[in-house]
């Protein structure tokens, strides 16, 4: 059973930081490609950052500069830090793999950053 946990959420300032975690069991961890989605009220969901199995990684403009995704692979676990947070940044954020041809997906974690 594959099971995508989050932590690290919750209510921050404008400019301050956060650090996501996401926790996976289930999946042969080091070979998949890992991502953090987010969706705010009202819009679609949409990729934030992406790290590969061998490490690359890829993030929204929007976040360019401000986030950085890395993984532990002794641990199973991706992590987002999220730096110079702004409200724009409001949103449930989550974790997401794709193996064995299916999507899988975190609970969500809420972030609110308040100006």
């Amino acid at each position: 059973q594959v099971q995508m946990v989050e932590s690290g959420g919750g209510l921050v300032q404008a400019g301050g930081s956060l650090r996501l975690s996401c926790a996976a069991s289930g999946i042969i961890f080091r070979v998949n490609a890992m991502d953090w989605y987010r969706q705010a009220p009202g819009k679609q969901r949409e990729l934030v950052a992406a790290i590969t199995s061998g490490g690359s990684t890829n993030y929204a403009d929007s976040v360019k500069g401000r986030f950085a995704i890395s993984r532990d692979n002794a641990k199973n676990t991706v992590y987002l830090q999220m730096n110079s947070l702004k409200p724009d940044d409001t949103a449930v954020y989550y974790c997401h793999t794709f193996t064995w041809g299916i999507n899988y997906w975190g609970q969500g974690t809420q972030i609110t950053v308040s100006s």
